[in-house]
């Protein structure tokens, strides 16, 4: 499958990127490749001694023998909080700043590694006072705040397993949940804030408990960021800071077993029941140190912002974990990239001298639109020269938003590193390492080493390079999924399934790897592979072909039902000007399908198009393409719209040209 419009240039690392690189070079990289197939469980065994500091060591790397319930380091003990926290005050460097925290308003507060110590360690024994012990589940429903990663990480201490739902979700989301993981305890905020505009937690809250079946939560923890009137049930209820006001600021951790779970994050799907994803606590926290290393060549002068929330994968592994486990300082933010303005994100990185940024390729193109129509919110309007690395997550960057990145944000001289990975996989999969790998725009590049990633067709047999197929790994890794939560069938069903022969995990997306450099490009999820007339087209190179459009901001493409082809792709295009209407979005709508027919072949030129201000989004910034496919279908949506940022929109987009 050729993908013409992401046929780009290459850029190599600079002599600057290589020197002092934690990986320098493509030999380097190519050496510990090398190792991992020569001796895996000595490759993966030499990492995780190194990374973590064990309370008991292990004398076994990986068990197979349950296969595919997968075991690492399996006998050995650790804490995650120690090894976020503890390790570094008593190494002396109690006074270096852990978090840098912006408020929406501004407001910046620092905090200590000592600090973060103090205040893990008094939430943690309020959490204990009131009967939380390991091996019970905690629900966090927390906005951005360094309170959030204390709650997650006391929870972490008494090896409890906590349970973060995204403060944008509805009471029924947080209800699923919470009855799914069997939760003891819920920690909440009074509101959150965000963008000038409050959300109230605690009623939502309030609201999900009232629904039933929530009997076993004993404890509700409130956080109080705004002083919001919120109802109140003193037999349940208490405010954070009033129960750690008298706790010692020791507290001693809770060793635990590598296996042991450390969270369950679900992820839900356009169907049927949110799966509960279960990881552990060695493997994970081990990928969490490693991937920073290499993926964002790491170094101890670094200040590191991710600006993902809490609620995702990414929050947890690169933010409350991975930047902690080695004594980085990173910034947090509580905010939103466009209030007060769209120079929210360049002004901060100037402010905080930030030299390692990780955002998500949907605040780019955002961004990007920002900057073309209002030239002072413009990143050339903000000293970026801290900059060292940038990179992007959360869905595959089209090649035209990779280059606007790299031009206008890393000033052509920061590596982009695209990073492909997913809530089950724990950490960073598929990444260029900033200091080795030559960078094409588009693509996420080679596996990181030691993960063996492979195209397989539906009979998981190798397909030849440059051929589209289903992305998966072929070996297991420390930071993989473990289970499903309660339901050990359906994990099975959903990444081992039968008909890959149950040895191969199925990532869900579809990839494409080039012949000549081996990259690994991914054209979409599997079930967002459209077959028009027996042609199999990824959403995803439609999508980077009419963004590829000077005229274009953002496009979504999804595929509706049609008798002659057998689906129709149907595009939602938002443009760099105003929504044109009438004869002028007819002629628009026909230049459109013109360049994509140039661009990938005529097979791939949209049916419809529909032209709207902007996208339906959640307030994270994910555009939930389940809306548009019933928008392209003609459905009424009668699907929870509670997470929309937009809802508006939705009348907007059901008009087609």
């Amino acid at each position: 499958m050729e993908l013409p419009h992401q046929k780009q240039r290459t850029f190599e690392p600079s002599a600057e990127a290589q020197a002092g690189a934690n990986v320098a070079g493509m030999e380097a990289y190519r050496a510990l490749a090398a190792d991992a197939e020569r001796d895996y469980a000595g490759f993966w065994g030499g990492l995780a001694r190194e990374a973590i500091d064990w309370r008991k060591p292990f004398s076994k790397v990986l068990d197979e023998s349950a296969a595919p319930f997968y075991t690492w380091f399996e006998d050995g003990e650790l804490n995650a909080s120690y090894n976020c926290l503890d390790r570094h005050v008593a190494s002396g460097h109690g006074d270096r700043v852990a978090i840098v925290f912006e408020a929406d308003d501004g407001t910046v507060t620092r905090v200590t590694y000592a600090q973060m110590l103090a205040r893990v360690a008094r939430f943690a024994n309020a959490l204990k006072r009131r009967g939380i012990k390991r091996g019970d589940r905690v629900v966090i429903y927390m906005p951005m705040s360094i309170e959030g990663i204390v709650a997650m990480q006391a929870c972490a201490r008494l090896g409890a397993t906590h349970s973060v739902v995204f403060g944008g979700f509805s009471a029924k989301s947080l209800h699923e949940r919470i009855v799914d993981v069997g939760a003891v305890a819920l920690i909440t905020a009074d509101e959150q804030v965000r963008g000038g505009k409050t959300l109230p937690l605690k009623q939502i809250a309030d609201e999900a408990l009232a629904m039933g079946n929530c009997d076993v939560v004993r404890s509700v923890i409130v956080y109080r960021r705004t002083g919001g009137e919120v109802a109140w049930d003193t037999s349940r209820d208490a405010w954070m800071h009033e129960i750690v006001a008298n706790e010692s600021d020791i507290c001693e951790p809770e060793w635990v077993g590598a296996e042991h779970p450390l969270f369950i994050l679900y992820t839900s799907g356009s169907t049927g029941k949110p799966k509960g994803v279960q990881h552990s606590t060695g493997g994970y926290l081990l990928w969490a140190v490693q991937t920073m290393k290499w993926t964002f060549d790491w170094k101890r002068e670094d200040v590191f912002w991710c600006t993902a929330d809490i609620g995702w994968i990414t929050g947890h592994t690169y933010i409350a974990y991975g930047p902690l486990a080695l004594g980085a300082t990173q910034v947090v933010f509580e905010g939103v990239p466009t209030y007060p303005d769209a120079g929210r994100f360049w002004k901060m990185i100037a402010d905080h001298q930030v030299s390692l940024f990780y955002t998500a390729p949907t605040a780019i193109r955002s961004l990007t639109k920002a900057a073309d129509a209002d030239e002072s919110v413009h990143p050339a309007r903000y000293d970026l020269a801290s900059l060292r690395i940038i990179g992007t997550v959360g869905e595959p960057i089209n090649p035209e938003a990779w280059l606007w990145y790299r031009r206008h944000v890393g000033g052509e001289r920061c590596p982009v590193v695209d990073t492909w990975w997913q809530t089950e996989t724990g950490g960073h999969m598929i990444a260029p390492l900033p200091g080795a790998t030559p960078t094409v725009p588009g693509s996420c590049t080679l596996p990181l080493p030691g993960i063996m990633a492979a195209v397989v067709d539906e009979t998981g047999q190798s397909v030849p390079d440059g051929q589209g197929g289903i992305l998966v790994v072929k070996r297991p890794w420390p930071s993989m999924v473990r289970t499903i939560w309660g339901d050990p069938e359906r994990f099975k069903a959903s990444y081992y399934p039968p008909e890959l022969g149950g040895t191969l995990y199925l990532a869900g997306d579809g990839a494409v790897r080039d012949p000549e450099t081996g990259y690994f490009t991914i054209t979409g999820r599997i079930d967002d592979v459209l077959n028009v007339s027996g042609h199999r087209l990824g959403t995803m190179e439609i999508e980077s072909a009419l963004v590829a459009h000077e005229l274009v901001a953002e496009a979504a493409v999804v595929g509706r039902p049609d008798a002659t082809t057998g689906e129709a792709v149907v595009a939602f295009v938002t443009l760099k000007r105003a929504r044109p209407e009438g004869e002028e979005a007819e002629q628009l709508a026909k230049t459109l399908r013109d360049w994509v027919g140039k661009e990938i072949g005529p097979i791939a030129k949209p049916k419809e198009i529909r032209f709207g201000d902007n996208l339906p989004k959640t307030r994270s910034g994910k555009i939930m393409r389940r809306l548009l496919r019933s928008l392209a279908k003609g459905d009424a949506i009668v699907q929870d719209t509670s997470t929309l940022e937009n809802p508006e929109i939705l009348d907007q987009l059901g008009r087609a040209v």
